[in-house]
């Protein structure tokens, strides 16, 4: 982060821990659809993805049609992006066995140079 704000930024880190779980049939991640977090940058940890389909994460450049659409299954897998430079959702989720409870775990950090989000 340093490297693109310079040395002496302060950086305000909020850490947000999400579970989706497929308890009404469908889980949604991303219920406000494609968006920005206005910060800088964000990172997307997965944590665990337990007896689910979807959940395609979808990155694109927000002045353009170009874009990245992935999965994200391994544990401890890490999507880091600079926010001002794209849009970001990921699909809904559904249980892959029927009988069984789904659900997706992530880590989400937020870093922002300065303030916190309504601090500035």
């Amino acid at each position: 982060c340093n490297l693109v704000r310079g040395v002496d930024t302060k950086w305000f880190v909020e850490a947000h821990q999400f579970r989706i779980d497929t308890g009404d049939g469908l889980g949604r991640p991303t219920p406000e659809g494609a968006h920005r977090d206005s910060v800088d940058f964000v990172a997307v940890i997965l944590v665990d993805r337990v007896n689910i389909t979807g959940g395609e994460t979808r990155v694109f450049d927000y002045n353009g049609p170009n874009g990245q659409r992935f999965v994200l299954r391994a544990p401890w897998s890490l999507l880091f992006m600079e926010d001002a430079r794209v849009i970001h959702e990921s699909t809904p989720i559904r249980r892959a066995v029927e009988v069984r409870a789904g659900h997706r775990d992530t880590l989400v950090l937020t870093y922002r140079a300065n303030a916190f989000i309504g601090e500035d």
